[in-house]
């Protein structure tokens, strides 16, 4: 039995650049499972491709897109068909109890069901001058009836209807996805019902920051079904409008300020049903080293997969790689034409375009965007990841096949990734082509974030013998990553806090702190126990201890520094034996939450 297929940690128990013997066979590393044929450039994006039996080319909106025939039926967990036939349970039995001649098949229950015996068996063998859909048959087949016990009762099915009029919704987009990579979708704009909007409201965040409109999460909460029925009747009329974001700025680590796009509250709302339909497409698509904004992917499977493939694998040198303003950069014309490839819905692909084209509204000024998608925006995240899949993804697949000498590796979280090389010669001649292939596309590599870095077990080994010392660290996903061994000689990738991303966390820090000087002690310390749990939640993974005790210990200085400047009497009274006394009340202890990589990598499934 083959039950639906579900992305989650379990599955991913080989992360892509983890494949270095028996036990971990990732896709990044073989090539394997990447779901879709690439060639070297992609010159076919928007050519016409086939469209197979996709969902959307069936009537009444039915979603199953399994051939079918009148004499037979399928469901979900059945990988083929009985030798002699397939039992099914009638919806009405006859009064009689009597079989004759079997008209339209029933899908199978479950075997347990209400404890009912098997209803009439239907042939394997077809009628003859018949299409496989057509329930009136020149020439129908002898079936045999069902037992006599059950003439008099009904099934307790609440599905009981026949399969080629159930709708399976979403369900038949994914198995459509999944099934034929080459499908082209194109009536995709019905499954925006009002229950997949209402679905996506309450998936927002409750307190964010309103857009244009003003509206707030609470206040649309108010009368929230009149609400999603306008909604949902202007997104399929077509009067549904986009209003422009909201230019807001939030502070970087390197102390300039990032742009963020912020959407009107209807926005948020179409987007993350329209977001929720794309990703059960996509998800079959994207290749396994890819990490970011992906559900049941996190920032620690990517940080795993990185530190086991260079372990594992005969890595040397390492690229460290970033895009300059790359959400700012993302091309509308590529970025169309590449979704062209899956969604031949022109309706899907029109919202898309309005979001692009929406404009960004600062201080009052409205100005439009030829480029790029807000970040911030909840469609933001999905379409980024998209561009990436063709411009980068599949690129480097076809390169690891085709052009590598020897190993390589590569994870990719959003617009930062890391890959792996064995030998420089490899490293050096995929710096020059990427350069190419990301100019090709409007995009380019940050010059001061992207470097060629000698980084591995065999770097260490060959820098020992020129005399050169440890190799260089690595910084990814805000945690260095730096060569080392364990007591028993082993090589090990070990793990500390970025000192950047810790300087500038103790700055925000202390800037609030002088924000909530006067606020209670009880105040004081219930919010900056929230700040030290969260920090130690990502950054406590193994051999980082240390970086933990500092950053704890740093915060109790600034807690101890804000306490002693409420008054003259504050000073004489705060003293450091006592104020680690009220930081062992507040402040959790640092210790290791995440267990190592290679013990979360290879869960049995």
């Amino acid at each position: 039995m083959q039950e639906p297929h579900s992305e989650g940690v379990a599955h991913h128990a080989d992360p892509e650049s983890c494949a270095g013997d028996g036990n971990v066979a990732g896709e990044a590393l073989t090539g394997e499972n990447a779901g879709q044929v690439f060639s070297s450039e992609i010159t076919s994006i928007g050519v016409p491709t086939r469209c197979c039996d996709g969902e959307g080319h069936t009537r009444r909106s039915v979603q199953r897109e399994l051939p079918f025939d009148a004499a037979e039926s399928q469901t979900l967990s059945m990988r083929g068909h009985s030798l002699r036939g397939n039992r099914e349970t009638r919806k009405v039995p006859p009064p009689d109890g009597g079989g004759g001649r079997s008209g339209k098949a029933m899908p199978k229950p479950d075997s347990h069901a209400d404890r009912e015996s098997d209803g009439s068996i239907v042939p394997e063998k077809r009628t003859n001058n018949a299409p496989a859909v057509v329930a009136g048959a020149a020439e129908s087949v002898e079936g045999r009836g069902p037992a006599k016990g059950n003439a008099g009762q009904v099934p307790s099915m609440p599905d009981a209807v026949p399969e080629r009029h159930r709708s399976w919704g979403l369900l038949g987009v994914r198995l459509a996805a999944q099934r034929n990579k080459d499908t082209r979708f194109t009536a995709l704009l019905h499954h925006i019902t009002p229950e997949l909007l209402t679905a996506g409201f309450f998936d927002l965040k409750r307190k964010a920051c309103p857009g244009v409109d003003g509206v707030t999460w609470h206040e649309y909460h108010r009368d929230l079904e009149v609400r999603m029925a306008d909604l949902h009747g202007r997104v399929q009329r077509g009067a549904y409008r986009p209003q422009p974001s909201k230019r807001a700025w939030i502070p970087k680590a390197d102390g300039r300020q990032r742009p963020l796009g912020i959407a009107a509250l209807e926005d948020k709302i179409v987007q993350q049903a329209v977001r929720t339909v794309l990703e059960l497409i996509y998800e079959n698509d994207f290749l396994g080293f890819s990490y970011g904004f992906r559900p049941g992917r996190s920032q620690h499977q990517a940080l795993d997969a990185l530190s086991v493939g260079i372990t594992r694998k005969k890595v040397s040198w390492v690229l460290d790689a970033d895009i300059r303003g790359y959400f700012d950069a993302i091309d509308h014309d590529w970025m169309l034409r590449f979704l062209e490839h899956r969604i031949a819905d022109r309706r899907i692909l029109r919202l898309i375009r309005k979001w692009l084209k929406a404009g960004v509204l600062e201080d009052g000024q409205w100005s439009a965007t030829s480029a790029g998608t807000p970040q911030g925006a909840v469609i933001s995240p999905l379409l980024a990841n998209v561009y990436l899949h063709y411009v980068l993804d599949l690129w480097v697949k076809w390169w690891r096949s085709r052009r590598a000498r020897g190993d390589l590796i590569i994870v990719r979280y959003a617009d930062d990734f890391v890959i792996g090389f064995q030998h420089r010669s490899d490293a050096e001649r995929f710096r020059g082509e990427l350069q190419d292939r990301l100019q090709k596309f409007g995009l380019e590599l940050h010059p001061e974030k992207t470097r060629l870095i000698e980084f591995g077990r065999y770097a260490e080994s060959n820098r020992q013998q020129r005399g050169a010392g440890k190799p260089e660290t690595l910084d990814f996903l805000g945690l260095t990553h730096y060569c080392s061994r364990t007591r028993h000689g082993r090589f090990v990738i070990k793990r500390r806090s970025s000192k950047k991303r810790m300087r500038a966390k103790l700055a925000q820090i202390k800037g609030e702190l002088r924000h909530r000087m006067h606020a209670s002690r009880d105040e004081l310390g219930c919010w900056l126990r929230s700040v030290v749990r969260g920090w130690f939640q990502y950054h406590a993974v193994p051999f980082n201890r240390a970086s933990l005790d500092q950053f704890r210990t740093q915060v109790i200085r600034l807690w101890h520094f804000t306490l002693r400047r409420r008054s003259q009497k504050g000073r004489r009274a705060w003293t450091w034996d006592r104020m680690q006394r009220l930081a062992r009340h507040w402040l959790p202890p640092p210790r290791i939450l995440h267990p190592h990589p290679s013990e979360r990598l290879l869960v049995p499934t």
